[in-house]
């Protein structure tokens, strides 16, 4: 049984807030079955877009790269993520230190 994604949403960001990592919603998707992606914005410059992946070999979900590197650039690539998913979560997260808390347990 999966986890409604809001539900997901709104532990995930209770764990960056503890962590006092900056977060917010920039796309809010479906409540019970959107996908979430996650932008890391490292305020260089430079982001990273990651997406749930469901490994076929493990059965387990994992987190992969969407997209990498300059900040426009991946911000195109989740805007074209949306183009064809309107219930797509879009999160973004503030990092100098690249900071996602994605690899924690009962995060993927």
């Amino acid at each position: 049984m999966r986890l409604a994604s809001g539900v997901w949403v709104s532990a995930y960001l209770t764990r960056l807030r503890l962590a006092d990592i900056p977060a917010f919603v920039v796309a809010r998707g479906d409540e019970t079955a959107g996908a979430v992606l996650i932008k890391l914005n490292t305020l260089d410059g430079n982001a990273k877009a990651f997406q749930r992946s469901f490994d076929m070999m493990t059965g387990e979900r994992t987190w992969m790269v969407l997209a990498d590197g300059i900040e426009q650039d991946v911000d195109m690539s989740i805007a074209k993520q949306r183009s064809f998913d309107s219930d797509l979560w879009v999160i973004e997260v503030e990092d100098r230190q690249g900071r996602t808390l994605l690899d924690e347990d009962g995060l993927s």
